[in-house]
């Protein structure tokens, strides 16, 4: 039996096609990625006040699918438009909340932290993603020559700036004091994992604070923050990014959210983390690293679950 064919819909951010990757992955599909572009006037309407119409979006899709997995505010409307003009029976998924009725959508996967509720609707703890441990695990021997073998890693994870969270050179450099007082401590080596949102100004601090002993990776690359994660013995991550968090929370190891005081009201980024304290999975990076266990989180799998029932 040949696979199923799925869309992906994002506006091309790493959080975003994680999520619809990892659940494509997880549902077994034959997928391909497009990142939806919204004609210019459109862009600033939300979902809800947008018709569903094919000069919403500049995209055109020629090739055959049979599942639409949606992520973000930009896909939502293109999702339910090439599913109702289709010729075929076409089964979609939008990734968080679409911010219209829920019944344009054979299921909606939000985090928990949403407080979304539906019959279609189904609750994550955390963020679903597109790594898997066996893809960890086959990555370790990418960053291993490169780091002193006598030392346990400490893998840093960065995110970027956001409206919530200002990387200035203040709030960063607290975050570095913390890490290094604590690779001093435990003599430990840092790793430093750079993501597609980072700033090159926190990339060249990171250098400069550290020095040539620690290694600071200077670009995007899946690889190494794979091998970044597989390698490690605790990791650190950015509070800005609720994605990296739980794809960290995959490994089981001891996960620290660096903090960077919130600019405006980030209510659901507290309550996504005061969660995952809950599960005893990550704390507040502090001045004393420590170990414990946690049931590794694996929702993309258990998503992946439900829908396949609706879906075969």
């Amino acid at each position: 039996m040949s696979k199923l064919k799925g869309l992906l819909l994002t506006e091309g951010m790493h959080g975003m096609i994680s999520q619809a990757e990892g659940l494509a992955k997880a549902l077994e599909l034959d997928y391909f990625h497009e990142k939806i572009e919204l004609n210019n006037f459109w862009k600033l309407i939300p979902p809800k006040f947008t018709p569903v119409k094919r000069f919403i979006f500049k995209n055109s899709i020629k090739e055959n699918f049979d599942v639409i997995i949606s992520c973000g505010r930009k896909s939502v409307i293109p999702s339910i438009f090439l599913k109702q003009k289709s010729q075929k029976k076409i089964f979609n998924i939008h990734i968080q909340d679409p911010k219209v009725s829920l019944q344009n959508f054979d299921f909606i996967v939000v985090p928990e932290h949403d407080d979304l509720q539906g019959e279609n609707v189904i609750s994550t703890k955390g963020a679903i993603h597109y790594l898997t441990m066996k893809e960890i695990d086959e990555n370790r021997y990418y960053l291993e020559n490169k780091i002193n073998k006598n030392k346990n890693i400490l893998t840093l994870i960065l995110g970027g700036p956001t409206k919530h969270y200002k990387y200035t050179k203040e709030n960063i450099e607290n975050i570095f004091l913390k890490i290094n007082n604590n690779i001093n401590k435990k003599n430990l080596q840092l790793l430093v994992i750079p993501s597609i949102r980072t700033p090159s100004e926190t990339i060249k601090l990171a250098k400069e604070y550290f020095g040539s002993n620690h290694l600071i990776i200077d670009n995007v690359d899946k690889k190494a923050y794979l091998s970044g994660l597989s390698l490690a013995k605790f990791i650190v991550v950015m509070c800005d990014s609720s994605s990296m968090i739980s794809e960290a929370a995959l490994t089981g190891k001891p996960i620290y959210v660096a903090q960077i005081p919130s600019q405006t009201n980030d209510y659901r980024f507290k309550k996504f983390r005061d969660l995952f304290k809950q599960l005893n999975i990550i704390k507040e990076l502090n001045d004393n690293l420590e170990t414990w266990n946690y049931e590794k989180l694996d929702e993309t799998n258990r998503v992946a679950q439900t829908i396949k029932k609706k879906l075969i």
